[in-house]
């Protein structure tokens, strides 16, 4: 199964009892809402922030939530996320990199957007999955081998496939991300770990707000109902693994 862009569908009770999911940015908008709605599917969830204060506030709210400080977007922070990671949750399962970055704030247009800024999307878009997938993918392969999971979620825009004026740091670091998985996807299949990317679609998050301030909040999708999809998603790919060495249907 080659990977798609994947578009959020219907809502459905799909459970994920047991499972050991990391999600990276889970302190607000998507990542929030997958941490809350993974576990009330029976799921463990690890999640990954930046800040202290958020994190602490976080794991009081949500029982059962084990949260990490650090930033994807710098190299040293890499490896003690994922060691941090792999203790909470006693190995991983599925790993979903949600953390994005915008670029510059208010958007730009590129020939405005300053080498820094470029580099900032870039860091945490595409460099920071990247490292954290290299860093914890010994722990999804033998998820993989042990028949429990083995799974990567990157998440991807339309802005990845669409060039939308202004959103040129963040597009070019997503569509950038978006062939990444799709590459990255064929080379791990004789591993039994898949990776598949997943666009949540326009939501009611802070950063949609940063981007476009004075949309119509009414007319976005609320973050809970994207995180039921993706939770979805994340069944039906783990109902559709393949033992380690047999590929066929992965590449499909």
């Amino acid at each position: 199964m080659t990977p798609s862009t994947r578009t959020v569908q219907q809502v459905s009770p799909a459970r994920l009892s047991g499972l050991r999911v990391a999600v990276t940015g889970g302190t607000s908008g998507l990542g929030l809402a997958l941490v809350e709605t993974a576990i009330a599917r029976g799921a463990r969830v690890a999640f990954v922030a930046r800040t202290r204060d958020r994190v602490d506030q976080v794991t009081r709210t949500l029982r059962g939530a084990r949260g990490v400080v650090g930033d994807v977007s710098r190299q040293d922070d890499i490896y003690p996320i994922a060691l941090q990671l792999a203790a909470a949750l006693g190995g991983l399962d599925v790993l979903v990199n949600n953390a994005s970055s915008l670029g510059p704030v208010p958007l730009a247009p590129l020939a405005d957007t300053a080498c820094e800024d470029l580099e900032a999307a870039l860091a945490t878009n595409l460099l920071g999955p990247f490292r954290l997938t290299k860093a914890v993918l010994g722990s999804l392969t033998a998820s993989a081998r042990d028949g429990r999971g083995g799974l990567v979620v990157n998440i991807s825009s339309d802005a990845a496939v669409t060039p939308y004026e202004g959103w040129g740091a963040y597009g070019a670091s997503k569509a950038a991300l978006l062939h990444l998985t799709r590459i990255w996807h064929a080379e791990i299949a004789p591993l039994g770990v898949q990776m598949v990317s997943f666009d949540p679609g326009d939501m009611d998050t802070p950063l949609h707000a940063a981007a476009l301030p004075d949309a119509d909040r009414s007319l976005l999708k609320r973050p809970a109902a994207s995180a039921h999809a993706l939770c979805d998603l994340i069944a039906t790919q783990l109902a559709r693994r393949q033992p380690a060495g047999d590929a066929t249907a992965a590449r499909r």
